[in-house]
Parts: C-alpha cells; structure tokens; sequence
C-alpha cells in the first residue's frame, strides 16, 4: 500500500463515519428530490489498500412530505460498474478527498443478484417455490449471505456475489464434496451471482469451545480438524492462490491503527515483527488450505466435522497458515465474550503444542499474530456497545503471540 493511500484511509473512515457524512447522503439524495432527517451509522467495512464501505440507518423525507427508513451505503472502493442503477457519485466537497459513490440498499453495484436474493417475491418466484428471506451477512460491493426458509421450516443459504467469482465459489464446493470432504451442497449457482447451498450439517465449534474440554477431547477434536485438512483436494492446488492473514500484516497494522490510533505505533511493531519472524522461519511445504479455517466456520457432529464452510479461499498455500487461522481466532474468544469463554485457555495451550508438531513453532506464533492483528479492526462496534477493550485485548493477544515465537528464536540462536 502506497503511503499516499495509507495516509487516506483514516481520513476516509473518518468521513463516512462522522459528522460530513451527512452531506455525502444528501448529496446523494438531492437529485431525487429527496432530504436526508437523520442517520447513523450502521456497519463500518474497512478493506486496506481497498476503500471504506458503510452503511447507514436513514430517515429521508420525500418530495410529498413522507418519511421512510431507509439502508443507505456509501463506499470509497473502485467499483467495476460505476454506472450501475441506483448509483450516485458524490464528488468530494472542496475538491480534496476520494469520489464516494451512494446507493440504497439492496442496489450494490457489485452485487446484482442481491435484490432478488433478499426480496422475498422475487426470491419465491426465481425459486419457484414460496420462502421467506432473511439476511444473514452483508459487507458491501463483496458478498453478502441470506437465509432462505420454505415454507415447511426447511432451510438453505443464499450466498450472493460478483458474478466473476461466484462461479469459481460454486466449483470449490463441488471439488470439496468430489473428494468426500463434508460441505454444504450447491443447489443452483446462478450467472447474475446467486449461488443456492444446502444448511451446513451439524453445530458450530464455538459450542464445543464455550463448554470447555478435557485435554483427551481437545485432542481428539484437534485431530478431527487436521484430518479434514488432510482431506482437502490435490486439485485445490491448481486453484488460484489467496494471500494468507498474516501476508497482509502491514495493511491490517493500518486498519488497526484507524480504529485505536493511539496505538497505531504498537500495531505497526507487531506488523514489523511478524515479517520478521516470517522471513526467519520455515513455513513448510505448498500444500491444499481452507485459506480462512477458524471455529465459525466448521460444524460438528459430537467430536467430528460435519460441514465445512466458506471455502472462497480454498487453494495451494502453506499448512501451518490454517492452523494460525484457528488459533489466532481462537485465543481472542475470551476477548470478545469473555463470560461465554471460561474454559478457553487449556484447550488452546493443548491445541497449539499439538500444532508444533505439524509446522515450525516460530512460524506459527509469528503468523497467529498476524491473524489476530487482522482481527483487531473487527471489534468496532457501531450498536453503541463497548468495544475498545476488546479491541486492545486483540492487540495484545498479537504481541503475545509475536513475543512467544521470538523467545522461541532466541533460545535456537543460544543453542
């Protein structure tokens, strides 16, 4: 990321997430004659080196006097169809800041399917059958994912993406399920980008994490899950490869240098020692990986994996990222919820020694800190609730990881 870019990215947080972004919607509203009562902001996704995307709960009043609710989204991101419908481009007052482009939900310019995906007439009549739409999970201009419920209580999930990368999604799951792997089944992939899928079997693992486990249960469970990565397809290797977590620890230094700027100097030192640890160790062989392997996204049946989820990232990269992934997203549990996550800590200090044994033990800590560096953005709120100390327990957690695995160099260099 360029320094140029670096530096504004804060300031286009700071726009659509403070008191200007005001006069960005009205902007966005005036051509149709419409005015901007109240906002507030809703969501806030920060992609670095990509643009801020935000959405916003609004009043707007319209020409006849009526008031309505509407979602609103404003992103700084390039988009690939900026002259959608819907589309309005705000030049930055004064000349000086990036273009913001302003749509109202669900008229994302990158996502075209969404308004059938989340519109419950339209869904019924694409399906051909009556359902009931409820959205799940939506980051704007990415993907976005809505749960489709039929009318005799049955469920699946409709996953919506850009049309140039939904067909790829659908054909990892199809690889996934031609090797035996459990995953979610693909039951229409759509050109416009609405790819349908069967409910993942089984419960998250955050269950099994919530209630604590033995040593012997933590690692039977640890075994499961490197038994499903063991499975993962040789063909995954042919796929396109994704930047790992802790790759990308730089640009997630930035982004949580936006969100805790007071300690943008401890997030950059966690970035720099990341990269050096990463430079200094073995990362192991190319081999098939998940690419985003953590507790949300793998469904258990008692101590085996039943459904293995989100698997946009499936592809050749090195096996000891996937094993950072579940730990990094792991060791923060605590933070983010600490009275759902009592019993946290055995099964991690048992989960990670057993991790040693498949890949470099420097390695490992110095990429969970990249993961959980990446994490450290994540925790802000936008609801009102407290997120600071979650936040900064994040960004403590990395410089634990990172200390470990340079007290672990140390003691090779001593030998």
């Amino acid at each position: 990321m360029s320094n140029a870019l670096a530096r504004r990215e804060p300031e286009e947080v700071a726009l659509l997430t403070g008191p200007r972004a005001a006069s960005v919607l009205a902007a966005a509203l005036a051509p149709a004659g419409q005015r901007l009562e109240s906002w507030e902001v809703h969501s806030v996704h920060h992609r670095p080196g990509a643009g801020v995307s935000v959405g916003y709960t609004a009043v707007v009043l319209s020409p006849d006097g009526r008031r309505r609710t509407e979602y609103l989204c404003a992103t700084t991101a390039r988009l690939s169809n900026p002259q959608a419908p819907g589309l309005t481009r705000v030049a930055p007052t004064g000349g000086d800041g990036p273009p913001v482009h302003v749509w109202r939900h669900p008229a994302d310019p990158e996502l075209p399917a969404l308004a059938v995906a989340c519109t419950p007439s339209l869904l019924s009549r694409r399906l051909g059958t009556q359902v009931k739409a409820t959205m799940v999970a939506y980051r704007p201009t990415r993907r976005a994912v809505v749960r489709v419920t039929y009318t005799d209580q049955s469920t699946s999930y409709a996953k919506v993406l850009p049309p140039g990368h939904s067909r790829a999604f659908a054909e990892r799951h199809r690889m996934l399920l031609a090797a035996g792997v459990p995953a979610p089944e693909v039951l229409r992939d759509d050109p416009d980008g609405l790819v349908l899928l069967s409910t993942g079997r089984g419960v998250a693992l955050s269950g099994l994490l919530s209630r604590g486990m033995d040593v012997r249960r933590a690692e039977r469970v640890f075994a499961s899950l490197t038994h499903l990565l063991d499975s993962l397809p040789a063909s995954a290797l042919q796929l396109e490869a994704h930047p790992a977590w802790s790759e990308r620890a730089r640009h997630y230094a930035h982004a949580a240098a936006t969100v805790l700027p007071e300690h943008a100097a401890r997030a950059r030192a966690v970035a720099d020692g990341v990269e050096q640890l990463m430079a200094s160790s073995d990362p192991g062989p190319i081999v098939p990986v998940h690419g985003d392997f953590y507790e949300a996204n793998v469904l258990m049946e008692g101590e085996g994996v039943a459904s293995l989820l989100d698997v946009d990232s499936l592809g050749p990269g090195r096996r000891v990222d996937d094993l950072a992934c579940l730990l990094g997203h792991v060791s923060v549990l605590d933070h983010l919820a600490p009275a759902s996550y009592p019993h946290l800590r055995p099964v991690l200090e048992t989960w990670t020694a057993l991790a040693e044994a498949q890949a470099d033990p420097v390695a490992l800590r110095a990429r969970c800190a990249g993961v959980v560096l990446s994490l450290v953005a994540g925790a802000r709120r936008e609801d009102g609730g407290p997120w600071r100390p979650d936040a900064e327990g994040r960004l403590a957690r990395a410089e634990s990881w990172l200390a470990a695995g340079r007290e672990i160099q140390a003691r090779r260099g001593a030998h």
